[in-house]
């Protein structure tokens, strides 16, 4: 739950953040000092007595502080804001947090969310955030880690956010997950912190999953990133990580680039573990396994498990692999490889960052491919991670692409809608989860739509559906947008997103070349736009400046090309 209190100025001075809060709460709140020697200070009073204060005399950066009322009732946490700055103060019962969450009392200007009403992608309650973290299904439920910067819309020192959900599309806030060291706090500017992993459930019948990680410290000798580990019991607090791999492997050239690891089951029941990383050719993946059956300790590398060299000295980051179309120990079961390459460029078309999906088979050592795509030709599905759940594997990305990014220039972003992996006449195909159909508020007329006329399409968070005569037959969608020029257009070239913003460079060509479907799914939001072709045969998404959504849209093709259209309001 969130909500947001006031916070006025009382007589002394003081401002104060009031809240009714039941006995037994616990509070998290991140403060800095305002100015060097005097300490930052923050108390808390429930109905008029004294209930607890936590200080700091970091002026550079925020420090956590928690703290537990013993009674319930009128809450006030009052600060003096000419010696103090509160980043981030939220409230939760921890029996009730994995169903109730937070509750978020206080945050500043600089760190707030936009507001984006009907919106339906999942976005943080606060600050920053980049790739999904240790996605899967533990204690019965999905759940969704992030990297997370909670003090502003701006990359620096990672964290891990949490949410967890029970359909992948309505998702409830829970307390940040994993913190940077001490070391790293104790400096802002983004020195790194706890960058990307992934999470399986612990072994046998015991609750909690575990963790796996790369912290990241810049300029740090001789390892800049090295892998750690950790567990948490009731999938709300982290116990202390452990270092699992010190060192990068030797004597394969590589660059300090050595993180995100992927823990999945292989063929041969045994952990194995995805790094990605980078030599003077290109992106190179690695492989590790263990024998331990809680997958904590005893890592040994067993080589190369894959490399792209086709794009320039770009680092495969953030793989991760599973089975798509049978068990995992079966032989003949086919594998899906998928990672981003950081840097890299199409020189056919200009777009960067691209990421790829390799199908074949895995014996647990080796990965012979048999046919490979790209997973979305928009390029903004990056960090892409998936797991196999209960009714068949599921993935979702960042909805956003590192050539965006400006670290003089606030970027909140988004994740993607979940999207479902499965091999389709040769292919693999990443339609939406099927609960996307629940997003439906009400259906808009159609009819002005197919006799192109502009559609108005209010908050702009709506679905449209296309259907085509034949497979390939051309339309165009022209989408009205406050700071971009967006379209949707199928022809001879194939299925494009042509886009560009005012006083930019040449935009790349975000196309799908050769694709010729037959159906169109169009999920517009506010800072997005993503197309799902044949049932995801063909994806594309791109994500659009700032936060606000296509106002209308506009059809054009040839008569008799499109034999059917709906488009519905979406929203939570």
């Amino acid at each position: 739950m969130t909500s947001q209190a006031s916070s006025p100025s009382d007589e002394a001075g003081l401002e104060t953040i009031r809240a009714v809060l039941p006995a037994r709460s616990t509070v998290h709140a991140w403060i800095r000092a305002s100015r060097g020697g005097t300490p930052g200070r923050l108390t808390a009073h429930v109905d008029g007595d004294a209930a607890g204060a936590v200080e700091t005399s970091n002026s550079d950066e925020f420090e956590f502080r928690p703290m537990t009322l013993e009674r319930g009732g009128e809450t006030a946490f009052s600060y003096d804001p000419a010696t103090t700055e509160i980043s981030v103060l939220y409230a939760f019962l921890e029996p009730r947090v994995l169903e109730e969450g937070v509750r978020l009392l206080h945050v500043r200007p600089a760190n707030a969310a936009p507001e984006v009403p009907g919106g339906y992608h999942f976005r943080p309650p606060f600050g920053w955030m980049n790739d999904p973290n240790g996605f899967g299904r533990f204690g019965g439920k999905p759940h969704l880690f992030y990297q997370h910067y909670p003090h502003s819309l701006r990359w620096n020192n990672m964290h891990w956010g949490h949410a967890v959900s029970e359909d992948y599309l309505r998702w409830t806030h829970l307390p940040i997950f994993l913190f940077p060291s001490d070391e790293l706090v104790a400096r802002a500017n983004g020195r790194g912190g706890a960058f990307s992993g992934s999470a399986i459930a612990l072994p046998g019948a015991e609750a909690g999953l575990r963790i796996f990680f790369t912290e990241h410290m810049k300029d740090r000798e001789p390892e800049e990133q090295v892998q750690f580990t950790a567990i948490s019991r009731d999938l709300v607090t982290v116990e202390t990580a452990d270092l699992i791999l010190p060192t990068r492997p030797a004597g394969l050239g590589l660059t300090t680039d050595f993180r995100d690891p992927y823990v999945f089951p292989g063929p041969d029941g045994k952990w194995k573990m995805l790094l990605g990383t980078r030599d003077r050719e290109g992106g190179v993946i690695l492989l590790y396994e263990t024998d331990d059956p809680a997958a904590a300790a005893g890592w040994t590398f067993l080589g190369t498990l894959h490399r792209e060299n086709r794009f320039g000295m770009t680092a495969a980051e953030c793989p991760c692999m599973l089975p798509l179309d049978g068990p995992a120990n079966d032989p003949a079961t086919r594998w899906a490889l998928i990672f981003g390459l950081l840097t890299s460029r199409d020189p056919a078309t200009g777009r960067r960052n691209m990421t790829l999906a390799t199908i074949g088979r895995f014996d647990g050592r080796s990965f012979s491919v048999e046919f490979e795509q790209e997973l979305d030709f928009g390029t903004d599905a990056y960090a892409f991670q998936a797991f196999v759940d209960e009714g068949g594997p599921v993935g979702i990305a960042w909805l956003a692409n590192w050539t965006d990014i400006s670290r003089e220039i606030d970027m909140p972003t988004a994740m993607t809608l979940p999207r479902r992996l499965a091999l389709q006449s040769g292919a693999l195909i990443t339609p939406p989860v099927s609960g996307v159909e629940s997003l439906r508020q009400r259906q808009l007329d159609a009819k002005g739509f197919l006799d192109g006329r502009t559609v108005d399409l209010a908050s702009g968070s709506v679905e449209i559906l296309l259907n085509l005569r034949q497979a390939g037959n051309a339309f165009r969608l022209d989408l009205e947008h406050p700071e971009a020029t967006v379209t949707v257009q199928l022809n001879d070239d194939g299925l494009s997103i042509p886009f560009s913003v005012a006083n930019a460079k040449a935009s790349p060509r975000y196309i799908a070349a050769g694709a010729r479907p037959s159906t169109i799914r169009i999920f517009l939001d506010a800072g997005s736009i993503e197309i799902f072709a044949d049932d995801g045969r063909w994806t594309g998404t791109k994500r659009l400046p700032g936060f606000k959504g296509v106002s209308a849209v506009r059809l054009t093709a040839p008569e008799g090309n499109i034999i059917a259209a709906e488009i519905w309001q979406l929203g939570l």
